[in-house]
């Protein structure tokens, strides 16, 4: 990517990435690439941002389909549903590292802002 001179960095949510999130997101930020993730896991871990579902909703979403199942009903009859709660975190630090500034307009928008 360095070489190709990317300018930016989008990373995909798999097992493989999650565990290896702090080298991704040191990577990013040596190189001066802005990253965006899918989960916020990655901003924690030093990245710049992240836009993807709130797993604690899901998780919260998710015991209903159980308690749903265990009084009876079939999970064949339980509707397939998309998500409805996203977040946006940002991490200041890390734009600052690599030299990005974030519009104020865009830290209004965002659940969690990292200082």
């Amino acid at each position: 990517m360095t070489e190709d001179r990317a300018g930016a960095l989008v990373v995909i949510s798999t097992p493989m990435f999650m565990d290896e999130s702090r080298r991704i997101a040191d990577l990013a930020k040596k190189h001066r690439l802005p990253a965006i993730y899918t989960l916020k896991e990655y901003v924690d871990s030093g990245g710049l941002m992240s836009y993807g579902v709130s797993l604690p909703d899901l998780f919260r979403r998710a015991a209903t389909h159980v308690d749903k199942i265990l009084k009876g009903t079939k999970p064949g009859d339980i509707p397939v549903e998309q998500p409805t709660k996203f977040e946006l975190v940002i991490n200041l630090k890390a734009a600052k590292q690599i030299g990005v500034t974030i519009p104020q307009s865009v830290l209004y928008q965002a659940d969690r802002v990292i200082r």
